[in-house]
C-alpha cells in the first residue's frame, strides 16, 4: 500500500527557500518508491481565514465553502503530513498560519464534539514534519512558530514524538539556501528517514 504524503507549500514567494527545501525532501521520498505524494501551494489554495464563529462546535464542519473542502479529507486520509514556511516577523508567514486556524474544524470534533480524528488503528502511524527557513542567524528564530505547528499537528492525532523539524536559518534572498553547507543533504536524509519510519510503523 502506498504511503499517502500531503505536502503544504506556505510561502507567498513561490520557489523560495522554504519550498526548496520541501522540494528536497519530497524527492527524496519519491526516490524511495512506493510514495504517493501530493503538493498544495497555499498561494493557490483559496484557504480563507478562520471566522471565529465557532459553528464548527455544533455542525462538526466548517461553514466556509473554499479550498479546505477539497483538503479536508485528504488531511485525514495522509500518511504523512508536511508543512514548509518561512518565518516572518518572529512568526510563521500568514498564508501557513491561515491553514493551521483553519484546523479549528478539527480541534472542536476532537475536544468538544469528542469524536474521532482518524480510526483507532491509525492513531500512531501517522507523522508530520515542519520545515521552515529565516533570514536572521538568530537561533530562536523559530521558537514563535513551533508552537502553532505543534497545535496543528496536534489536533489531527499527530503528537510532539511524530513531528519532525528541519529549520534553516541565515537564509534570505530567493535562492540562498541553494549555497548552505548542509540543508540541501539534510533534507535528502529526513525524506529518506520519515518514509522508513513510517514503513516500520506499517509493520513492512
Amino acid at each position: 500500500m502506498e504511503i499517502k504524503v500531503l505536502a503544504f507549500a506556505g510561502s507567498p514567494r513561490r520557489g523560495g527557500n522554504s519550498e526548496t527545501l520541501l522540494d528536497w525532501v519530497i524527492s527524496a521520498m519519491e526516490q524511495e518508491g512506493g510514495v504517493a505524494i501530493e503538493k498544495v501551494a497555499l498561494t493557490e489554495a483559496n484557504v480563507n481565514p478562520c471566522r471565529g464563529c465557532n459553528a464548527c462546535e455544533k455542525l462538526n464542519k466548517c461553514v466556509q465553502r473554499d479550498g479546505m473542502d477539497y483538503l479536508h479529507d485528504r488531511i485525514i486520509d495522509a500518511d504523512c503530513i508536511i508543512l514548509s514556511a518561512p518565518i516572518y516577523c518572529m512568526g510563521i508567514c500568514a498564508q501557513a498560519k491561515a491553514l493551521i486556524d483553519r484546523f479549528q474544524v478539527f480541534r472542536s470534533r476532537k475536544y468538544v464534539l469528542k469524536l474521532p480524528i482518524v480510526p483507532p488503528e491509525r492513531k500512531g502511524t501517522r507523522m508530520g514534519v515542519f520545515l521552515s527557513t529565516a533570514g536572521q542567524k538568530w537561533d530562536h528564530v523559530f521558537d514563535g512558530a513551533v508552537p502553532s505547528v505543534k497545535c496543528f499537528f496536534h489536533v489531527v492525532d499527530i503528537p510532539d514524538r511524530d513531528i519532525r523539524y528541519l529549520m534553516v536559518n541565515g537564509v534570505d534572498e530567493k535562492g540562498a539556501i541553494l549555497s548552505h553547507p548542509t540543508a540541501e543533504r539534510d533534507a535528502g536524509q529526513l525524506g529518506r528517514d520519515v518514509v522508513g519510519e513510517l514503513r516500520k510503523r506499517r509493520g513492512e
